[in-house]
Order: structure tokens, then sequence, then C-alpha cells
């Protein structure tokens, strides 16, 4: 039968496809609730006017409601039970809801300009989480649920996108204060002074921040290796026994104390 929709399967041949990525990982959940041995289903009716059986896999409902030629009243009725399930039900309900959202944040993120230093993974899990605030405090009354989800999203990735260049902006400028940082990258190490005017690099930025005690040692590797030498975070996570989102946290604060010590340099010199 043709309802399990095996085209979305994911394929032993791409085995890394989906697995790189929030939104990838996000929709192994699905699909595997959608073809387990108890497969996850909705009323087929909710999106289809004359169904072919009484219920569908989830992954299929998901289909039909991208589907041109689905009606407006049909989606609509289908989005609004998907989401009195996810605050009814709980999970895995909840999951079910964020990921019908998937193929639609897909074609968001890909039109986004993101800055080169904002990697994917972090705007995919900023855009998931925003889907996941707004089907707890979306009025399930409100006409178009489904765009007031995807509105969230795309808010909160346009936010983030316009901070990560604020962000970058201002590094830019204390970096270029910071060529009159009175530590070269030989004597750092070695503790000796030098003469203001010897222009220095990031990692010796980095260094002198960590013998400063702004940041620790793992936390300066963590920004050279990520934002530096462009090493992909979940490595670094899957090495560090903790989840790319915690370590884009740790980061993130990392990132903030170097920038307040680099301003106080500057405003020092």
């Amino acid at each position: 039968m043709h309802h399990r929709q095996h085209p979305h399967r994911p394929t032993a041949a791409h085995p890394q496809s989906t697995l790189r990525s929030p939104l990838g990982e996000l929709e192994q959940t699905f699909l595997a609730l959608a073809h387990g041995a108890e497969p996850l289903t909705l009323p087929a009716h909710l999106v289809c006017d004359e169904p072919d059986r009484a219920a569908w896999p989830v992954d299929r409902i998901r289909t039909h409601l991208a589907h041109s030629s689905t009606r407006a009243e049909l989606r609509e009725q289908t989005w609004r039970e998907v989401v009195r399930r996810a605050r009814d039900l709980g999970e895995p309900w909840g999951v079910v809801a964020v990921a019908m959202t998937v193929p639609v944040l897909r074609r968001m993120l890909a039109r986004l300009a993101r800055p080169v230093h904002l990697e994917r993974a972090e705007v995919e899990q900023e855009a998931l989480a925003a889907v996941a605030t707004a089907l707890r405090t979306v009025d399930p009354g409100v006409e178009r649920l489904d765009r007031e989800l995807f509105s969230a999203a795309d808010r909160a990735v346009h936010r983030l996108a316009y901070a990560a260049r604020r962000q970058a902006a201002r590094e830019t400028a204390a970096h270029a204060g910071s060529l009159d940082h009175p530590y070269s990258p030989s004597q750092v190490d070695k503790g000796e002074p030098v003469d203001k005017g010897e222009p220095v690099d990031e990692l010796t930025v980095l260094a002198r921040a960590v013998q400063a005690g702004v940041i620790r040692v793992a936390e300066a590797r963590l920004i050279a290796r990520t934002r530096l030498d462009g090493e992909p975070m979940d490595r670094l996570a899957a090495e560090r026994g903790m989840s790319a989102r915690q370590l884009y946290r740790h980061r993130s604060a990392a990132e903030q104390h170097l920038a307040t010590h680099l301003r106080r340099l500057q405003q020092e010199l």
C-alpha cells in the first residue's frame, strides 16, 4: 500500500543526511513514530474528503497538508487537532506538531540570509524552539494557526541572524582595537610584556584572555576550533559528551565574556 510514504523514509545510502542537524534529528524521530511497530496515526478525514482508510500515519497526514489540492478548511482543522493533541496529550504529539512544520522550515531557512559565522544547526535549533514555544502560547482559535507557528519561527531566526551580524561587527571593532594589545604570540606563553603597537592575531587574543582568567582553556579551544577552524559543533559536542545545544550556550557565554574584556582593554589603551 502507498500510504507509508516510502520516499520520505531515511535510507541506508545516506545515513548522515538527517543526523547532522536539529531538523534532521527531529525528522528521524517523526518518521520512527509514523513507521514503528504501532504507527502513530490521525483520522484521515481531517485532511482528505475521501480517504482510502479511516486513519493515516502522521507523515502521510503531513504530506496531504502541504499538497495544493487540500482545501483550506481541511488544512485548518488538521492543524487545530494536531495542536490540541500536543497541548492536551503531551508527547509524542508535541514532537509530531513541531515536525509538521519541518518542510516549511526547510524552505524558510534556505531563503534566510545567514551570516557565514552563524552555523545552520544553530539557526535550525532556534526555529524549532520558536515553534515549540508558539504551540504552547498561540490562541487555538486564531485563523490560520499554521501561519502563526511559521511566523514565530521566521521572527526568531531573523532575530538570531541580526544579533549574529551585530555581534560580528562588535567583535571586529574590538579586535581592531586589540591590535595594540601588549602581548605578542611568542611572548604570551612566556608571560613577557611587549611594546604597544605590535599586531596580534585571533589566537593571541584568545590566549591572552585565558591568561587573564576571562575564559577557560576549554572555552578558548571551543571558539578557536569552531569560529577559526570551522569545525562542526556536533563533532565537538560528541567529543565532550554533551548536546550541541549545550555547547552553543557555552560558546555564546564565553564569547560574551571575551567581547566585554576586549572592549574594556580598548578603553584602557
